[in-house]
């Protein structure tokens, strides 16, 4: 599955495509843990943000990113990881979302095929490909 570009992240591609003159940012990744499904009109507050022990939101880069043409075309960002790195209470993960790195606002989100992933023991990780499809 790949994930869900929300309005906003519709309006940045738009905006990419037609030079509008925005300035490029990167986008950041996070993982949530509400039992949240994304959709379209969702924002960054519909998400809870991962906490355990060792949790550090990635900054995605443009070398990060791989674009490839066809129906549909894709971009699909190199595989990403976040270790615990202490036992701790057990913390639901359900998915990831990107947000803007200036503005925090939301892109794209995805809910693990899956869900939730368990986070309680050091060591345990979740393991992120972010790809988001444009048709």
């Amino acid at each position: 599955m790949a994930g869900l570009l929300v309005n906003l992240g519709e309006v940045r591609m738009l905006s990419l495509l037609t030079n509008d003159g925005q300035a490029l940012e990167n986008n950041v990744l996070r993982l949530y843990q509400n039992d949240k499904t994304p959709a379209e009109t969702d924002t960054a507050g519909d998400y809870t943000q991962a906490t355990f022990t060792g949790y550090v939101a990635i900054t995605l880069t443009a070398t990060d990113w791989t674009i490839t043409s066809g129906a549909p075309s894709d971009a699909t960002a190199l595989e990403k990881t976040f270790s615990s790195t202490a036992d701790q209470a057990l913390q639901n993960i359900y998915g990831y979302y990107l947000v803007t790195a200036v503005g925090g606002e939301l892109v794209a989100a995805e809910r693990f095929t899956g869900a939730p992933f368990a986070i309680q023991f050091n060591g345990d990780q979740i393991k992120v490909t972010t790809k988001i499809t444009q048709d």
